[in-house]
């Protein structure tokens, strides 16, 4: 399920594409009346027929559908309709450019099919997703796992660790791929980036953002500063409309199917945000949704920082993947 703004922003969209669709056929048709008389005579004879089959269908005799009359009311439209297509053909005007139909045949152009969002509005959904990833995030269309360079990572040991910084982003790339093209089934459900800046946390972030989207899944990114302003919001504004607003940003972060919850750490501990971010842990394990944190700090930092009931929230249910290595934006290879 898509957040609201996102539907709306497409369902807007939606609107103003049949609107057009409808604005292009209906001038279409009236240049080509008003230069071709007959092409107007000729769709008025077809309903006239059409109008002359329901009559007769609403007269209450009973008709044989091969008999006479109704024979002569179709012999007229196929004549007339044939006439109607040599004419078109003459002009270089394709009938369906004419034709009042929905261009989407599932929903009938409402969006919505049985209940459910049709595939035609999830592709503008999928678009205004992605529009408001690229804002936060600065996606590019570079941003891949395939564009990710491994030689910007030295291949050197790194002091007390088993791998090489090349290595360990190797391994890291392998496990968010997966987590990406698995989702939201993906055995590891939740992961924290933990490392340094300029080691391709915000990267990767962006690299799972645009294929859990592509995918048709709701994302949500932002940094924590601005999830936990969000909730301060709600909690002691004393305005209806910026509460209501912040209130509404909120549910995001918790009902979204991924959450990129950028730079924990960043923020100032409060009480309130130590509540705050166990409330955005507990219920997004609870409703089974999935989470990235991207943090310097390491799970036993994050223990000390926001809590033992937090810590043991994250520490069994979340995996670590490790950043480590010289800052690949100051190494002049990039």
């Amino acid at each position: 399920m898509y957040e609201p703004e996102v539907t709306r922003r497409a369902m807007a969209r939606y609107r103003t594409m049949k609107d057009n669709r409808e604005r292009r056929r209906y001038l279409l048709e009236q240049k080509l009346y008003r230069d071709y008389p007959r092409l107007r005579q000729l769709d008025g004879q077809i309903r006239g027929a059409m109008a002359d089959l329901a009559d007769l269908a609403l007269s209450g005799k009973e008709l044989d559908p091969k008999g006479p009359e109704i024979a002569e009311i179709r012999k007229r439209s196929e004549a007339l309709q044939q006439e109607r297509l040599q004419l078109l053909e003459q002009l270089h005007v394709d009938p369906a450019d004419l034709e009042d139909k929905p261009a989407c045949p599932i929903c009938g152009d409402t969006g919505w099919a049985g209940g459910e969002m049709c595939s035609c509005l999830k592709s503008l959904c999928q678009e205004e997703q992605m529009k408001s990833l690229t804002a936060l995030l600065g996606l590019t269309e570079e941003q891949s796992f395939d564009r990710l360079r491994m030689d910007v990572y030295s291949d050197v040991p790194w002091k007390g660790e088993a791998r090489s910084p090349r290595e360990n982003m190797r391994r890291v790339v392998r496990v968010c791929q997966r987590f990406a093209e698995e989702f939201p089934n993906c055995p590891v459900k939740n992961l924290i980036f933990s490392g340094g800046t300029g080691l391709g946390k915000t990267f990767l972030s962006g690299c799972i953002a645009r294929q859990v989207s592509q995918r048709g899944f709701s994302v949500v990114y932002d940094t924590a500063i601005n999830t936990f302003a969000a909730f301060e919001t709600v909690k002691f504004s004393r305005d209806a409309d910026e509460g209501r607003s912040a209130r509404d940003i909120t549910r995001r972060y918790l009902g979204c199917d991924l959450l990129i919850l950028d730079d924990l750490g960043s923020e100032l501990i409060t009480s309130l945000v130590q509540t705050s971010l166990y409330q955005i842990i507990n219920t997004r394990l609870m409703q089974d949704q999935r989470t990235i944190l991207s943090t310097n700090l390491s799970k036993e930092q994050i223990t000390l920082r926001y809590g033992p009931q937090l810590g043991s929230r994250i520490g069994g249910l979340y995996q670590e993947l490790p950043f480590y290595g010289d800052d690949i934006r100051l190494s002049g290879k990039l």
